[in-house]
């Protein structure tokens, strides 16, 4: 099988590593392909980058699409889920999605720590739209952005744990999400010193995905045919077929 892994952010390298880290979680069963975000931000850390991520994501989706067999998108927050699930033949998961989802099963309490002060009221409100706020306890967004924590992940983990423990200890969460691209792995280093079972974000959607694309549904995209002005020739075509 095929993954098309999509990095809305537009750090290559974080991709790179977040399909790598994805290729050691499933295993042989499937192989990802990386496609990263032609424009917008470095990493995403606002509303207003967020939402240009939403864009760049079904930019990506419309041009490699048609080679695979489902898609990952693969950033914390989700942006533009719900365009790529309108438009796509195959089936789409989502990095955020997918972890509240499984943080959730069987009635469980979650927190989500994550980087980036300004996540906060966003993944609030994106846990809102998965119908889960009421069993999430806390979202706890320490202050380096993703992107810093990418260029310095052992620098971060301090915080994180602490941000885990608290999420743990003082919002009683029964598991907590480590949420976010530059976190892939870090998990395996802060869990021993939480004590409720930490989720990366990262190895649950890549699990995620495996299991839609193995169920092999692909559906027509919902979206009525439109006309469009100046967008990529692959994204024109998509949302004018």
């Amino acid at each position: 099988m095929r993954i098309l892994l999509i990095n809305p952010n537009t750090t290559s390298s974080i991709t790179e590593r977040m399909a790598a880290y994805a290729g050691e979680v499933v295993g042989g069963a499937a192989t990802f392909v990386p496609a990263t975000g032609r424009f917008g931000a470095r990493y995403i850390s606002s509303r207003a980058t967020a939402a240009i991520a939403g864009h760049a994501a079904i930019d990506v989706l419309a041009e490699h699409v048609a080679s695979c067999d489902a898609v990952y998108l693969a950033c914390f927050g989700d942006p533009g889920l719900a365009a790529c699930k309108e438009l796509s033949p195959v089936p789409v998961i989502g990095m955020a999605e997918a972890s509240c989802i499984e943080a959730a099963r069987e009635g469980r309490r979650f927190a989500i720590v994550t980087g980036g002060a300004l996540w906060k009221p966003m993944l609030e409100e994106f846990v809102a739209t998965l119908g889960l706020s009421q069993q999430l306890t806390a979202v706890r967004a320490i202050a380096p952005t993703g992107g810093q924590i990418a260029q310095d992940p052992d620098g971060a983990l301090a915080l994180l744990a602490d941000a885990c423990n608290a999420g743990a200890r003082e919002d009683g969460a029964d598991v907590v999400i480590l949420g976010g691209a530059a976190l892939a792995g870090l998990a395996r280093s802060i869990q021993p010193r939480v004590p409720v079972p930490l989720l990366c974000s990262v190895a649950t959607g890549a699990k995620a995905v495996i299991g839609a694309a193995q169920a092999g549904a692909r559906h027509d995209k919902s979206a009525p045919a439109l006309a469009s002005v100046g967008l990529n020739p692959s994204l024109a075509k998509l949302i004018g077929d």
